[in-house]
């Protein structure tokens, strides 16, 4: 059995997954400052979900890794490394108290990850299709040696 379909369709999920995180994170920010959040709500919603983001992106560039598509671990290493970055100097967690403070630092970032995200997951889908991952899948489901005649399934009732 071939699964290295199977495997691009892990990828797809998982990159659209921190594409879904991030967003909620950019629109949260965005939520402060027009005033829709207080600061509280904020740092418990991103809180909650930041570190989940960092271990899921971790998660997708070891498997690049060890399962040998070098070029997508190294496009995807610069935002592990800066993750990491982060999650090591504990600037990670939103803070209460300063929040104002970096609202549009951390704003931009988002909005950089987000960019990144989406232009990973247009490379991931891309990819998954020239490979022909779905039309993989689906003849794996229907594995039987007979040619499928929809026009006879059609008129069967």
């Amino acid at each position: 059995m071939d699964w290295l379909p199977f495997l691009w369709l892990i990828f797809s999920f998982m990159n659209l997954t921190l594409l879904g995180l991030n967003f909620y994170e950019f629109l949260g920010f965005s939520d402060l400052e027009a005033d829709y959040l207080n600061p509280y709500e904020l740092s418990s919603r991103i809180n909650y979900v930041i570190v989940p983001e960092y271990l899921l992106h971790g998660a997708l560039c070891v498997l690049f890794l060890m399962t040998g598509h070098w070029i997508m671990f190294l496009l995807s290493l610069p935002t592990a490394c800066y993750n990491l970055n982060q999650y090591l100097s504990n600037k990670h967690l939103v803070d209460v108290t300063e929040v104002f403070k970096v609202v549009n630092t951390e704003k931009k970032t988002r909005l950089i990850k987000l960019g990144f995200y989406v232009l990973f997951f247009g490379l991931v889908i891309t990819r998954t299709i020239a490979m022909g991952a779905f039309s993989s899948v689906l003849s794996l489901l229907y594995s039987n040696d007979k040619e499928i005649d929809f026009r006879s399934q059609v008129l069967e009732f």
